[in-house]
């Protein structure tokens, strides 16, 4: 089975930095969605998808994953751009 770790990353309302540390586990989805011919919602039968593991660092992540035969990939946090700007250039 495979599966996506990552860093949680910081969302647009937080100005701290809580919870950014730790390292997030999530399987990867082996079947396609398809839809209910009687609701005409989306699902499957992949009950893993519905789980998300936590960590305190990657070594444990990672460990986790070695222990249960899990194939892993590192999604690396994305870039930290910083784009600087005037008030003023609110208004050209």
């Amino acid at each position: 089975m495979d599966a996506r770790l990552y860093q949680r990353p910081k969302h647009a309302m937080q100005s701290g930095r809580a919870r950014t540390g730790e390292w997030l586990l999530e399987f990867e989805r082996d079947d396609r969605m398809r839809a209910d011919p009687l609701t005409g919602w989306t699902g499957s039968g992949f009950t893993a998808g519905q789980i998300q593991l936590q960590f305190p660092t990657q070594a444990a992540a990672r460990a986790y994953a070695q222990a249960h035969g899990l194939t892993v990939e590192v999604v690396p946090l994305g870039p930290k751009a910083l784009k600087i700007q005037a008030y003023s250039d609110n208004f050209r």
